[in-house]
């Protein structure tokens, strides 16, 4: 009897190893697919990443930084519903002139910025700070635009991470 409770504890063990690594097979094919989906929008949207820099140093297109930023100021306000996600697209779309896909490239390439920033709040100021040495003062009409619609998708109001963005945002652009 303790032979057979022994072999069934063994077989119990391999099947839960085997199940284990099949996991772990997928989840990284899962992540190699993620991967490859933002190698192929920063090689369409003709982002290059330089070496020794942040990726957000890298940023040359400030429909980019600007697409990145609204992104960051959805997630301020904790995770995004699918229709505050479909508004910034529409968004992004309307007021930087991007088509739909060139749009999804961005937010991709946005959510990749943001995660190598630390999230979102430090990923906002330091990609408000790259727009500003991009545009200057030209690129805030549009960035308020999309910012705008950002936060009529809200059904809260603005957060308090969203006030401290926006006044950021004024700091930066030296508004006062």
């Amino acid at each position: 009897m303790p032979f057979i409770l022994g072999l069934l504890g063994l077989l119990a063990a391999a099947y839960f190893w085997v199940n284990r690594a099949k996991n772990a097979a997928h989840m990284t094919n899962e992540l190699a697919g993620v991967a490859s989906d933002v190698m192929a929008a920063a090689r369409r949207f003709g982002f290059s990443r330089k070496l020794n820099l942040h990726p957000v140093e890298s940023i040359d297109d400030p429909k980019l930084a600007a697409t990145a930023l609204g992104l960051a100021f959805l997630e301020l306000d904790g995770l995004p519903t699918a229709e505050q996600h479909a508004s910034l697209t529409r968004s992004v779309q309307s007021h930087l002139d991007l088509g739909h896909d060139k749009a999804q490239e961005a937010l991709i390439l946005g959510r990749w910025l943001l995660s190598e920033s630390g999230g979102a709040a430090p990923g906002f100021t330091r990609i408000l700070r790259r727009l500003f040495k991009l545009q200057g003062r030209d690129a805030l009409t549009p960035l308020m635009a999309v910012l705008n619609d950002t936060a009529q998708s809200g059904h809260t109001g603005l957060s308090v991470k969203q006030k401290e963005a926006l006044e950021e945002v004024t700091q930066t652009f030296r508004l006062r």
